[in-house]
């Protein structure tokens, strides 16, 4: 998902989480008797904040959250929630944490982060309640006393991303999503499914974050001069052209127009359904 490939930007991007713990204080008692002394109070066992990481979720929700979010998440986050390859540890998640009842996940499920490669998930009020009946159950297993486990990423297995229809993926790439406009499955991606596999797939797919960006740069002269964004500042601009040779410019003295891959991946975040993502991954899956 979701909670790829940016992903991979996007995933974006999200990411450290630490147990919040409270602990209680006594202030020092003195006695008022001739000496004055101090006498140490005892203090408080420090207590894990757990409220909403306790609850029980029924075994059948749990069952249904955990399908889902190894359909639409565990790219990013892990079989078992607990990081993949570019997601972080939502067990140890500072949100989770402080999450009652899915009030602070439903709404990054719902929306996404597209600045962190998140895109956001079309997904009914009760697919979201299970996912997060699993992500809760999952930190719970965290907690003292309840069977606790190391944290720590985990690879994602190609299996767990070959969720989606090939066929309708093919539709997608050629039809709403537009993704033919730019590529071609006899060009550009002719052999992808046999150079990447898996996550490494998904995360180019949906965030290809070393893909290089074009450039036209358009001299005083009228001349256009197009080749591969080498280089750009607010004082210069350069690139290789066709010839495969490097040239530059002071932008002051020329305009230049860029065509970023990632702009346009990144667009594309807002517009993704799940089942989109899904589909075209299983397409890629069959560029061999």
């Amino acid at each position: 998902m979701m909670i790829e490939n940016s992903m991979k930007s996007l995933h974006l991007g999200l990411r450290v989480a630490l147990l919040i713990a409270t602990v209680a204080t006594v202030a020092p008692s003195f006695s008022a008797a001739q000496t004055t002394s101090t006498k140490p109070h005892p203090r408080r066992p420090v207590t894990a904040n757990v409220s909403a990481s306790a609850k029980n979720y029924p075994a059948e929700l749990v069952q249904q959250g955990t399908a889902l979010f190894r359909q639409n998440c565990s790219f990013c986050h892990g079989r078992d929630a607990g990081g993949g390859e570019s997601g972080p540890d939502l067990t140890r998640s500072k949100l989770v944490i402080s999450d009652v009842d899915g009030e602070k996940i439903a709404p990054i499920v719902r929306n996404g982060r597209p600045d962190k490669g998140m895109p956001h998930f079309e997904l009914s009020e009760g697919d979201i309640q299970s996912l997060v009946a699993f992500i809760h159950t999952q930190r719970k297993k965290l907690l003292p006393g309840e069977g606790s486990r190391p944290g720590g990423r985990k690879g994602v297995d190609p299996s767990d991303l070959q969720t989606g229809n090939a066929e309708a993926g093919k539709l997608y790439f050629n039809g709403a999503g537009g993704c033919s406009n730019c590529h071609s499955p006899t060009g550009d991606l002719a052999g992808i499914a046999s150079r990447y596999q898996g996550l490494q797939l998904e995360e180019r797919m949906l965030y290809p974050k070393h893909a290089k960006s074009k450039v036209v740069v358009t001299l005083s002269s009228g001349e256009s001069i197009a080749g591969t964004l080498e280089y750009l500042d607010e004082f210069t601009v350069g690139l290789l052209d066709s010839s495969n040779t490097y040239r530059s410019w002071r932008t002051s003295d020329v305009q230049y127009k860029v065509d970023s891959p990632q702009d346009a991946h990144v667009a594309q975040f807002e517009k993704y359904t799940d089942n989109d993502i899904h589909n075209l991954m299983a397409y890629l899956q069959t560029l061999r």
